[in-house]
């Protein structure tokens, strides 16, 4: 996507985990960001199922979970590996 994630990796875990939270719950992987007052009917519309409609389209990612090489939050790592990831959800 010629995105990158956060320099932050604690932000990237915290949304990934949220991400399978919701796959798990609701089939798909709703964006964990946004408060919704039906997830089942969001889930259902996929405009916030990640990657989100806002991000597809233009590449903004809320979450900041895909970062712009311009933004200041943005690393250049495009790869993470599942320990690094853990290390913070288990922290």
């Amino acid at each position: 996507t010629g995105t990158f994630f956060c320099s932050d990796l604690s932000i990237t875990a915290v949304v990934i985990e949220g991400l399978a939270r919701h796959k798990d719950e609701y089939g798909a992987p709703l964006c964990p960001c946004r408060h919704y007052d039906d997830k089942v009917a969001e889930v259902s519309s996929a405009y916030w199922n990640c990657p989100c409609v806002p991000m597809r389209e233009r590449k903004e990612c809320h979450c900041m979970l895909f970062l712009t090489p311009d933004n200041a939050f943005s690393s250049d790592n495009q790869e993470l590996s599942i320990d690094s990831l853990l290390s913070y959800i288990e922290s």
